[in-house]
């Protein structure tokens, strides 16, 4: 059986870019990911804050990422992984698809994240094309138009105030009030054209082939029902690490993300981590990229010191 210097799992821009790095590193690499590569940027519509591309469909991205790893001889496969064993040295890792073991030296781990949903009627029909989950990804689109975000935490303040200066009109609806810091909070409510609907439940999101409004109603005794007309939509509920499976490894931090030092690694010798799924201020594709980097770079030279 043979022996990877490096399973990397995930194929968003984390793990494609760590495929990169590592097999010029003269490394095996394996790329594993049961779905499509590409991550959540498969589900952008328009990409316009990737240095040096400008605006792009976010599959054409994903695409053109993939193909360089294929150009360059990186092994993929679509595989899910449900346990990660750490043996030392190696690391064994376990499929969902079949009982053949994958041994490696080192893994990075570029799993990301999955935004929370409201499940709410009208949701999935409308992601990606009216609902997104990334203002500083998609914001530019919906300059002087009328766009809602759904919550009141710190993301959805900072996020809003980005939009409030470039769109017509901001409505915020959240399931309680502003939560985020109070200056911040003080800062959006001035600014103009800003409305905030405390104490909502998202009931339905509205409209035929294009996104049209956002119904909700009052959670306080009158239940008041209100429907919001709009361009486009923000939900900033939370965001979900896809962490399930690594809890065994203790390399999590409170809120199940990965806890990874400058160099990418974890508490485990020769288990990485890039990308999304880490504890980090922010989430963007260039970010990730230069997280997979630098996992890829700490990797390499953990496999060369095994090998002396």
């Amino acid at each position: 059986m043979n022996t990877y210097d490096v399973v990397i799992v995930g194929a968003g821009p984390a793990g494609l870019t760590a495929a990169i790095y590592a097999i010029r590193a003269n490394m095996s690499v394996l790329v594993l990911d049961r779905l499509a590569p590409g991550g959540q940027m498969i589900n952008t519509n328009e990409i316009e804050n990737y240095t040096g591309v400008g605006k792009i469909n976010g599959a054409e991205l994903s695409m053109q990422m993939f193909e360089h790893t294929q150009e360059l001889g990186v092994e993929f496969d679509y595989k899910t992984i449900v346990k990660i064993e750490d043996n030392g040295q190696t690391k064994t890792l376990h499929c969902e698809e079949d009982d053949t073991p994958i041994i490696t030296r080192t893994v990075i781990l570029a799993t990301g994240t999955t935004p929370r949903t409201l499940n709410a009627s009208g949701e999935e029909a409308y992601t990606g094309t009216g609902i997104s989950w990334c203002a500083i990804c998609d914001g530019a689109q919906y300059r002087d138009k009328n766009v809602v975000v759904i919550g009141g935490g710190n993301s959805a303040v900072e996020e809003s105030i980005y939009l409030a200066g470039i769109t017509k009109s901001l409505t915020i609806v959240t399931m309680f009030d502003l939560t985020a810091d109070p200056k911040a909070c003080d800062q959006l409510r001035a600014m103009p054209d800003v409305t905030v609907y405390p104490y909502q439940e998202i009931l339905e999101f509205t409209g035929g082939e294009k996104l049209e409004g956002v119904r909700f109603k009052s959670t306080k005794e009158d239940a008041v029902e209100r429907h919001v007309r709009c361009d486009g939509v923000f939900e900033y509920i939370g965001l979900q690490p896809n962490t399930d499976i690594f809890g065994h490894l203790n390399i999590l931090d409170k809120m199940g993300f990965i806890a990874v030092d400058d160099e990418k690694k974890t508490a485990v010798d020769g288990i990485y981590s890039a990308g999304d799924v880490t504890s980090k201020k922010l989430r963007q594709i260039v970010t990730a990229c230069s997280d997979g980097a630098i996992a890829a770079n700490s990797a390499a030279k953990y496999v060369d010191s095994l090998k002396r």
